[in-house]
Parts: C-alpha cells; sequence; structure tokens
C-alpha cells in the first residue's frame, strides 16, 4: 500500500490518480505527469492551488516585515487604525514604490513588479491579503495556478504603468493585481454565461463598482491602478482562456515561471536597496 501511495500522484492538469512512471496521464493525455517539469510549485499540493495563495501572503509579510525595519526610526505607531504600523516614504522609496516619479524620473522600472509587494500600513496589507485569498481561490479553480500567476503579475504590471502614464506620483499595493484578478473572473462570467456564469458577473460586478466608489470617497485611493489591472486582468483572461476553453499547456507554465523569475530578480534588488540604505 505504502509503495502504491509512492508510485502514484496526482496528474497535475486533471487531478486524477496516475501512475508516477507513466508516460502519458490516461485520464487527459498530459505527457509525463510524473516529471519535475510538471510536478512543481504551480501543481504540487492538494489541488486547488492554495501553496501559491500561502507564497504570495508570506512574500506580502515578509516585504512589510522589511519596510518597517528599513527605517525603523520613522515608522508611524499611529492610534489611528489606518496609519498603524506605517512605513515612512525613505523605507518605500528604497525597497521599490512606483509611479511617474520613479519610472520616468529615475528610470527605476523594475518598480512596477516590487510596489505590488509593498504597503502602507498595517491595515492596507490586511485588507489586499483578504481580498486576495477571497478571490484569488475562484480565479485557481477557473484558470488554473499557472494562468492565474501571469493574470496576477501582468495585473500589477499594467495597472501601475497606467496610473504613471496619468501622472501618478507614487504609488504602492497589491491592489492592482487584485484588481487584475477581479477583472479576469468578470471577463470568464461574462463569457462563460450560464447561471454559474452570471451569478459570478453580478455578484464581482458589484465588487467592482464598490472598489471604485470607495476610490472616490477615500483620498489617495490610486484608482487608475485599479482600472489598469482589471483591464489588463481581462485582456491577459481572454488572451490565455480558462480552463473549460483551453487546457493547461506548457506555454502557460513558462510564462507563470518567467514571471515568478521576474519577480524574485525584482524583489531580490529591493532588498539589496534596503540592505544598501540600512548600512549606508
Amino acid at each position: 500500500m505504502n509503495n502504491s501511495k509512492r508510485n502514484s500522484l496526482l496528474c497535475p492538469n486533471c487531478r486524477r490518480l496516475v501512475s508516477r512512471s507513466a508516460p502519458a496521464c490516461p485520464h487527459c493525455g498530459l505527457k509525463t505527469p510524473g516529471s519535475l517539469w510538471n510536478d512543481n510549485i504551480f501543481t504540487r499540493g492538494d489541488g486547488d492551488g492554495a501553496g501559491i495563495l500561502r507564497l504570495v501572503l508570506a512574500v506580502n509579510i515578509a516585504l512589510f516585515v522589511v519596510s518597517l525595519l528599513v527605517d525603523l526610526r520613522h515608522t508611524a505607531y499611529s492610534s489611528n487604525p489606518l496609519g498603524f504600523l506605517s512605513p515612512s516614504s525613505n523605507s518605500l522609496l528604497v525597497l521599490g514604490s512606483t509611479g511617474a516619479v520613479p519610472l520616468f524620473h529615475f528610470q527605476r522600472w523594475w518598480t512596477l513588479i516590487s510596489a505590488g509587494y509593498l504597503h502602507g500600513s498595517l491595515l492596507h496589507l490586511v485588507f489586499n491579503m483578504i481580498a486576495l485569498h477571497q478571490i484569488g481561490p475562484l480565479l485557481i479553480r477557473e484558470f488554473g495556478a499557472s494562468r492565474t500567476v501571469v493574470i496576477y503579475t501582468l495585473s500589477s504590471i499594467g495597472g501601475y504603468l497606467l496610473s504613471a502614464l496619468f501622472g501618478v506620483r507614487f504609488t504602492i499595493g497589491a491592489s492592482a493585481a487584485i484588481c487584475g484578478l477581479l477583472g479576469a473572473a468578470l471577463y470568464y462570467g461574462k463569457s462563460r454565461g450560464g447561471v454559474y456564469g452570471q451569478a459570478i458577473y453580478r455578484q464581482l460586478g458589484g465588487w467592482a463598482i464598490g472598489i471604485f466608489i470607495f476610490g472616490f470617497i477615500v483620498p489617495g485611493i490610486n484608482n487608475w491602478g485599479h482600472a489598469g489591472g482589471m483591464l489588463v486582468g481581462a485582456l491577459v483572461a481572454y488572451w490565455l482562456g480558462y480552463r473549460e476553453r483551453a487546457r493547461d499547456t506548457i506555454s502557460h507554465k513558462f510564462f507563470a515561471m518567467a514571471c515568478v523569475a521576474g519577480t524574485a530578480v525584482a524583489l531580490l534588488w529591493s532588498l539589496i536597496n534596503g540592505l544598501f540604505f540600512l548600512l549606508r
């Protein structure tokens, strides 16, 4: 029994039990389902892609802690919940806040990625991570982990680039990427149709409207970033397709790994900048 379990795995594509040494999945046809290429961070685990969400959560928390420590003397400990545990502007700039100034004046293009993992306060971080874990499982279920990673990354980049083009000087937060997931889910609901698709479209459409109303009421919200992220998310979802229309392919995994590699490089450079700031 134990040997049988060790020699079997869930197919990364269809999630059915197959032999680890099988040349192809007998259910969906995926070649070498037990290979290292197929058994990776995008497919390993319990089948719901929860590992991806936990990784994004961990990276956001880690960068938030680093942003507090880099300029600890100027970290805000306001009694106001909106500003409690707020990293200093210097800390956020060093670690990679983005916007028109960092991009067009200092040519810090890597900040289009790093800014999506920085937050202006503890409450800012908590709100974004709650939103991610509300909508993330839907995207992973309908698009798969690889396509979700691509949508998340490109939405953050596109949303922040658009907001910089419209004059937002400095901006941070995961909200552009999360709005990208929302845009992809809206595309999915409208495209799929039926009772299920329409229910998703109506519910998340209400979310989208609420986000923009909130952005107009509360000062300092980057509505251009939200709109850009949502638009890019929908376009990338249309380009990649969802599972009911297109199976997961090697190209999806390749694009996802490229996004992960680019994110890793940007965040490593962010940490190096933070270290230099501490040692100066």
